[in-house]
């Protein structure tokens, strides 16, 4: 089971999107992905931090800042996935979800490589 976080006004309808699962993949199908998204692809297997757009994220009736840390596991032409996946919350600044998640690649404000064992504070 994976989680996403649809875009306001997201359609339901589903579409056929090629999934990029190692770095040889990323070899032989990197013209499928468009060009605004090849530095995804390019940081695939690699610990990431990013930050979304919105102010806060509600997940599990736990409100948070959209901080996330994890390792890229599946890149696509609208999203990004972590897995495992930290999120950064003030009161549990290592918390592991518990399944992968995906990101639409439009919400996301700011992504870096970094150390997930990094400590910073959080305000």
């Amino acid at each position: 089971m994976s989680w996403h976080f649809p875009i306001h006004g997201e359609s339901t309808t589903k579409t056929k999107v090629k999934n990029i699962t190692t770095k040889n993949e990323i070899l032989k199908i990197d013209d499928s992905i468009l060009p605004e998204n090849q530095l995804f692809a390019k940081l695939f297997g690699q610990n990431v931090l990013l930050t979304m757009v919105s102010d806060q994220l509600n997940i599990l009736g736990q409100t948070f800042r959209p901080i996330f840390c994890g390792k890229v596991a599946k890149v696509t032409n609208g999203f990004i996935t972590l897995d495992p996946v930290i999120i950064k919350m003030s009161n549990a600044p290592f918390f592991r979800f518990p399944t992968q998640l995906s990101f639409p690649i439009e919400r996301i404000a700011n992504f870096l490589p970094f150390d997930c064992e990094t400590q910073f504070p959080i305000p």
